[in-house]
Order: C-alpha cells, then structure tokens, then sequence
C-alpha cells in the first residue's frame, strides 16, 4: 500500500488472524512505527515462516515497511533507493527476462537471481529498471 495509506495497512487483511508468535518479533524490532525489510526477512528466516506471513503481521499492527532491500520504496524524499542500470549485461537480462510473470518479475525471483549471480539485489532491480521491468509482488505484501 502507497504511503498515503499509512495507518489503514490491515484494511487489505479483512479476514486475516494476527499471528501472535510473529506480531510479538515484529514489535521488537519496529522502530517508530517502522521496521525495514531486511529486518522483516530476518524474522521470516528466524521463525521459519514465509515472508508473507511476515507481511501480513506488519500490516496488522499497522507498522510502515521502510529500506526495501531491492530499493523500490521506503527510503525517505528520494522515495527509492535505485537509478537505473547504465548496462545491463545479456547474462542478467536473460535470467530477469526468463523469470518474468506476466511480465513483471516477482520480487522473490529477483533475490533467487541476485543470489545465483553473486550480486547485490539492488544490482537486479537497477537492470530492472533499465529494462523497464516492474518488479512485482513484493514478498511482504507491500506492492
């Protein structure tokens, strides 16, 4: 959900439960209201959940997500954290093209892609935005 949102998150989770093992993992490590995605996915990892799950919680509790990792939102003014790719190399245009989903590459495959070329995950949506991929749905749930 956009930034105007804010504070009416849990209204796309209508008939969702709060996990209460996950809200309380999501509290501790909110700050401000906030809690960055790299912090979400760590809680995703330490209690063995998916990232989804995570997302939903955040939600619930009304807490902003910030820092996306893969630099699309949450970075203050600047609002993203990417420019585009000056280049792209055929290599990585070929796995992001292979991985597309209706066109758009889903977050969770831009990590797969990041790891398997040993690169930075803002390194995949840079060429993403080079290449004028959107990258979509977010792992959290965000976008």
């Amino acid at each position: 959900m956009a930034h105007k949102d804010a504070g009416n998150y849990s209204a796309k989770h209508a008939n969702s439960r709060l996990n209460k093992e996950i809200a309380q993992a999501v509290e501790s490590k909110a700050v401000g209201g906030e809690i960055t995605c790299a912090e979400a996915s760590r809680i995703a990892g330490e209690l063995h959940v998916p990232m989804g799950d995570v997302g939903v919680a955040i939600d619930l509790l009304e807490i902003r997500i910030t820092k996306c990792q893969i630099g699309l939102f949450g970075y203050g003014d600047k609002k993203t954290g990417i420019e585009p790719a000056k280049t792209v190399s055929s290599e990585l245009e070929k796995a992001v093209r292979d991985a597309l989903v209706n066109g758009r590459l889903p977050c969770a495959a831009s990590w797969e892609i990041a790891e398997r070329y040993s690169m930075p995950k803002m390194t995949v949506s840079s060429a993403c935005e080079a290449l004028k991929i959107k990258v979509k749905p977010c792992q959290l749930g965000a976008f």
